[in-house]
C-alpha cells in the first residue's frame, strides 16, 4: 500500500492529476484538482490512498496526513464511497463538516452530492464525537494566477465530475460569473460555499 507519492505534476483534468514519478504516470483523483495548478512542471508529494476492486485499481490524492484521515474516515461510512467522500472534502469546510456530525445535522450533510437522509444519519451515527484527534483539516494550496471564463468553464466541468448537477450549478453560476479574475481553485471554492447555503 502506497503512503505517499513524491514526483513531478505534468497535467490536471476535472477529475484528477498526473504525478510523473520514474517515468512512470500515475493517475491519481483528487478533491480539487485546479488547486494543484499553481504546482503545474514542479516536484510534488502528495499524500494517496489505493482503492482495489475487480474491475480497477485506483489512487485517491491528498494535500496533507488530515485530508487523508479526514477521507478515510468518510469512506468507513456505509453508502458513502471515494467519490462522495471526495465531493465532500471538496467543500473545504471540515469544521463544518465535523460541526455538523456532531450536532446532528441530517440537513447540511444532505447537501453534499450523494448524501441522502440515510447516509446522513449513518454518518451521524459512525463519526459523531471521533473528530478529536483529527481536527478540522485546512486543505489549501499556492494560488494559481487569475483564469477568466476558462477558470469558470473548468471549475464548472470539475463540480460535474464530481457528481453535482447541471441544475444545481446553473443556479449559481450568474453569481460565480460576477466574481470575475478568479482561478479554477476559487471558483470551486465559491460555488460550494454557495450550494452549501
Amino acid at each position: 500500500m502506497f503512503e505517499y507519492l513524491n514526483g513531478k505534476l505534468v497535467k490536471i483534468s476535472p477529475t484528477n492529476i498526473v504525478i510523473d514519478l520514474s517515468g512512470i504516470g500515475y493517475l491519481i483523483s483528487v478533491a480539487n484538482p485546479y488547486a494543484w495548478s499553481a504546482l503545474m512542471n514542479t516536484e510534488v508529494k502528495i499524500y494517496v490512498h489505493q482503492v482495489i476492486r475487480e474491475d480497477a485499481h485506483s489512487l485517491y490524492g491528498f494535500v496533507n496526513e488530515s485530508e487523508k484521515a479526514l477521507f478515510l474516515r468518510l469512506i468507513s461510512v456505509s453508502g458513502i464511497g471515494p467519490k462522495s467522500a471526495l465531493a465532500i472534502i471538496a467543500a473545504a469546510d471540515n469544521e463544518g463538516l465535523i460541526n455538523a456530525i456532531d450536532n446532528s445535522d441530517i440537513k447540511y450533510l444532505t447537501k453534499f452530492p450523494g448524501v441522502g437522509k440515510k447516509t446522513a444519519m449513518q454518518m451521524v451515527l459512525d463519526l459523531a464525537g471521533k473528530f478529536d484527534a483529527t481536527g478540522a483539516v485546512g486543505i489549501s494550496l499556492l494560488d494559481a494566477a487569475p483564469a477568466g471564463n476558462l477558470a469558470l468553464e473548468e471549475a464548472i466541468e470539475a463540480l460535474q465530475a464530481l457528481g453535482y448537477k447541471a441544475t444545481e450549478l446553473k443556479k449559481i453560476e450568474k453569481k460565480l460569473e460576477q466574481e470575475a479574475g478568479l482561478t479554477s481553485e476559487e471558483y470551486i471554492k465559491s460555488a460550494l460555499k454557495l450550494m452549501m447555503k
